[in-house]
């Protein structure tokens, strides 16, 4: 996937309040909410809210993202 699409879906999911599936380039697999896409050079990452969980959220490089699906 190419940079804009990965940062529009993660973008819609987000504000659909969507799931998605993120596959990293060294094969790990991420599931959540989109909580926050910050594509400014100095973040430059997603926060996800995983399934079940109310306040951890995990963060992603967007430079680190292969793929995202919608689940």
């Amino acid at each position: 996937m190419t940079y804009e699409e990965i940062v529009s879906v993660l973008g819609f999911a987000g504000g659909s309040d969507q799931p998605v599936r993120i596959l990293t380039n060294d094969r790990m697999e991420v599931i959540g909410v989109p909580t926050s896409v910050d594509t400014h050079i100095t973040a430059h990452e997603v926060y996800l809210l995983p399934p079940g969980s109310t306040e951890t959220e995990i963060a992603v490089s967007l430079g680190a993202i292969e793929s995202v699906e919608l689940m």
